[in-house]
């Protein structure tokens, strides 16, 4: 059995449903710290000629909060989801499938849930639909294990308890993990790599590693389909 495990995203880029498309099970954390100035609650997206960010403003609490203990703020719900549905609007309304995306935008930002892992949660289970990524989402407060584990002992202790075989990190993992470590515990370790993944987006120059909002506006489910197998191991 193959296995991944990762934080939630804010409409993460391609690579991150590449890794939940090629394992059987998926595991999603919500109860590590979570990190400032990461991709856990904002992306990229191009507006007006140039890269801006799309975020979820969360209300102020400590340092050292759990995802799972994050808050998003009411400023998101007041003013700035709205703000961000027109500037997509306005951005990719010209895009060949905009009509499909922008009602499936509608539908995850427009969620209530106030509760930042929730609502990540919510969104990905979506988007995995859209997608026809049937991989089982395993949310990692629910697993019965030594909660006091850390990084690469936490990873391999979730492996052995739900039967992993294979664990399959992003490729910004390899300097983190040792493949011997895992091997001792009998896992094989393995780095996904994304290839060069290229599609036409009305521009003049291709910009990579957008989120998924600009791979879904430009391309169909069968073609990002094709994106998804569309890595090497290593």
């Amino acid at each position: 059995m193959r296995l991944a495990i990762m934080q939630p995203y804010f409409f993460p880029y391609i690579g991150y449903y590449q890794l939940i498309k090629a394992v059987d099970k998926f595991v999603i954390y919500d109860n590590v710290e979570y990190t400032k100035k990461g991709w856990i609650n904002r992306n990229r997206l191009f507006f007006n000629g140039k890269i801006e960010y799309i975020t979820l403003n969360l209300k102020r609490s400590s340092d050292f909060s759990l995802i799972s203990e994050k808050e998003i703020s009411y400023l998101f719900f007041d003013k700035e989801r709205l703000k961000m549905l027109k500037k997509i609007k306005y951005n990719y309304n010209n895009a060949p499938f905009f009509n499909e995306i922008f009602k499936l935008l509608n539908d995850i930002l427009n969620n209530n849930e106030t509760n930042l892992f929730k609502f990540l949660n919510n969104a990905l289970i979506k988007t995995n639909e859209y997608l026809d990524i049937k991989t089982e989402i395993i949310v990692s407060s629910k697993l019965d294990i030594d909660k006091s584990l850390k990084r690469e002992e936490k990873v391999k202790e979730i492996c052995n308890h739900l039967g992993a075989m294979i664990y399959i990190n992003p490729i910004g993992g390899l300097q983190l993990y040792s493949k011997e470590e895992f091997k001792k515990n009998n896992i094989e370790l393995l780095f996904l790599k994304t290839n060069r993944i290229v599609y036409d987006q009305l521009r003049f120059e291709f910009i990579p590693n957008l989120s998924i909002i600009d791979v879904m506006m430009f391309n169909s489910p069968a073609v990002i389909n094709d994106y998804l197998k569309d890595f090497t191991l290593q």
